[in-house]
């Protein structure tokens, strides 16, 4: 029996549409630079190449924006989600050449320059999402290991229910302590602080940095309790370590997406604004 291997978007069907975004950058380019030996001055976007490459560009541009609805629609075969997605990566790409041969090299500080930046600027965050999509879940994978969310979040509620029974020997300071570590810890926080994994206020750490720097404590008992208080604090501090590592890979996953969608929308904006004003000034 055969044995199947699993192919990315990016490898589909022996990277065809990298082929074709390939071919038609070099197909585009060859007929810009031919049609510009043969003129005093290269070909603009008022030219009929320009309209050309700008006509394919602006309709590449609408249909790359159509994946998020796309991927509502579940099918098998040539058209699959994996094929579309795979024709959006290379063909966005392909955007760079077209339509920088597009604008002739001419720029200025209109909207035209701006529909262009713009664009850029989708596909650089684009890009981006690539890179974080073939390389982040084998890091979400590595770094958890064989632990799922839900045994990392039971670990953490099991270390706060042993700190609890432990804390019953101590007096009002070492019990608030523990009531620091168990009701302040904060596991995950806003987009920015889980994506920096800024957690310098960390209430558990506060807490390991208060206990150990209480006076000795006057009974036996007292002293076993703390001395067990302390490991199950450190070990607090090494599952939120791994929780917060996990979820600050999650949020790379989402970061691009703050770019790339509200980018994508200004595109759009900036492409009929600069489309109504070439054929209103034309």
């Amino acid at each position: 029996m055969r044995q199947r291997t699993h192919e990315g978007f990016l490898r589909h069907k022996g990277f065809r549409w990298a082929q074709i975004a390939t071919g038609l950058c070099v197909v585009a380019t060859g007929v810009y630079f031919f049609v510009a030996s043969r003129l005093a001055e290269p070909p603009s976007g008022g030219s009929w190449l320009g309209y050309l490459l700008g006509t394919a560009s602006a309709g590449l541009i609408v249909w790359l924006a159509c994946l998020g609805i796309r991927k509502r629609v579940i099918t098998q075969g040539h058209y699959s989600l994996k094929a579309w997605v795979s024709a959006h990566v290379y063909l966005g790409l392909s955007l760079t050449v077209l339509a920088t041969l597009h604008t002739g090299f001419q720029f200025g500080w209109n909207v035209h320059t701006l529909a262009y930046a713009l664009m850029m600027l989708v596909i650089a965050s684009g890009a981006l999402g690539v890179w974080a999509y073939a390389t982040l879940p084998q890091r979400l994978h590595g770094n958890r290991g064989e632990t799922t969310r839900k045994q990392m979040l039971d670990a953490l509620a099991s270390l706060d229910a042993q700190m609890h029974e432990a804390a019953q020997p101590l007096d009002r300071n070492g019990a608030a302590i523990v009531r620091l570590s168990i009701e302040q810890t904060d596991l995950g926080g806003g987009f920015w602080k889980r994506l920096t994994g800024s957690y310098g206020d960390c209430a558990n750490r506060r807490a390991l940095q208060q206990l150990r720097a209480l006076p000795s404590p006057g009974s036996a008992v007292q002293a076993e309790a703390l001395t067990k208080i302390e490991g199950l604090m450190t070990q607090k501090a090494d599952a939120l370590a791994l929780a917060r590592r996990q979820m600050g890979i999650t949020a790379l996953l989402e970061a691009w997406l703050f770019v790339h969608i509200p980018a994508t929308f200004a595109l759009l904006a900036a492409l009929i604004a600069h489309i109504v004003s070439v054929f209103a000034y034309w």
